[in-house]
């Protein structure tokens, strides 16, 4: 298994075009994440007290 240590070491090797790939495709990773948390979350009441909230 890869280590965190040798998966920097491999992105620090990374020319600046293949850095700068990843660097947007992790930021695409973590709004996809976020938005299924959010999806997620409105399915339950975690944001039942915000709607309530907006409204009052």
């Amino acid at each position: 298994m890869t280590t965190v240590k040798e998966i920097q070491a491999a992105i620090q090797s990374l020319s600046s075009d293949k850095f700068a790939y990843l660097r947007e495709w992790i930021i695409e990773l973590d709004w996809e994440q976020w938005d299924k948390e959010i999806e997620a979350d409105s399915c339950s009441v975690k944001l039942d007290c915000l709607i309530d909230e907006a409204l009052a």
